[in-house]
């Protein structure tokens, strides 16, 4: 089932075209990985799908309806993005600044539940930092903090997630766990993820769109998309392709 699409979707920054004409359908089930060099468009392309810029062209669906019909509470009641830098101007808990993801399903003037807090509890529990509830989160370190803006997107339980950048700040391990999390059990979700790490990409999204830069986009499944000849064109560098045990991996040549 189609959660989000694009239909002859045009998005361009100042004299780059991102994309032209696009008709994508993000599925149920789907993980995918939007990948480009720096400066092609990947986040102003998050963005629009979000709802957050205007298309130069063409028009959004979200549960079959045009996004920019929708009021930004019915939006992110559906939809949630997680941004690929935190900006903290004023002094909160990890706690309360979790809660924010519980927002968008309050009415006006009404107060966080004893269960809007159990369901910020247990994201701030999967991603390892249960007790850091009454920690300041102008004290926390990037990749603490990447963390908590995980927690967030978790505690607002969307069925369309777009991730910019979420691996920024954090190490190897702690890559592969918040990879993990938003791939897991996600047989009703779909995740678009804007990633530089190929083999992350590889590893756990099953489809790729690739940005050129010049309006040109290519995607499909990983394994149609994801090839030395793609990756090469698409990064303006040697792309080489390697396998162990069955698993294909990209280095720089």
């Amino acid at each position: 089932m189609s959660l989000l699409s694009s239909h002859n979707l045009q998005v361009q920054i100042a004299s780059t075209l991102v994309c032209k004409d696009l008709n994508l359908a993000f599925n149920a089930g789907e993980n995918w990985a939007i990948l480009g060099m720096n400066g092609c468009g990947k986040t102003t392309l998050l963005h629009t799908l979000a709802g957050l810029l205007p298309a130069a062209g063409g028009n959004i669906s979200l549960n079959k309806t045009n996004i920019n019909t929708l009021c930004r509470r019915e939006v992110a009641q559906q939809l949630s993005l997680l941004m690929q830098h935190q900006e903290d101007h004023f002094p909160a808990s990890v706690m309360e600044t979790i809660l924010i993801g519980r927002h968008p399903h309050l009415k006006n003037w009404q107060w966080e539940s004893d269960e809007d807090k159990k369901i910020a509890l247990e994201a701030l529990t999967l991603v390892g930092l249960k007790n850091f509830t009454n920690r300041s989160i102008q004290t926390l370190s990037g990749g603490e903090r990447q963390r908590i803006a995980l927690a967030t997107l978790l505690t607002q339980q969307t069925k369309i997630r777009l991730v910019d950048e979420p691996v920024n700040h954090l190490d190897i391990h702690q890559q592969h766990e918040v990879m993990n999390i938003l791939t897991s059990n996600n047989n009703d979700m779909t995740t678009l993820f804007v990633l530089h790490d190929i083999n992350l990409a590889n590893k756990y999204c099953d489809h790729a769109l690739l940005i050129f830069g010049n309006g040109e986009t290519l995607h499909g499944s990983c394994e149609n998309i994801l090839t030395q000849n793609n990756l090469t064109k698409l990064y303006q560098h040697p792309i080489k392709e390697i396998s162990h045990q069955e698993i294909k991996y990209f280095i720089a040549n």
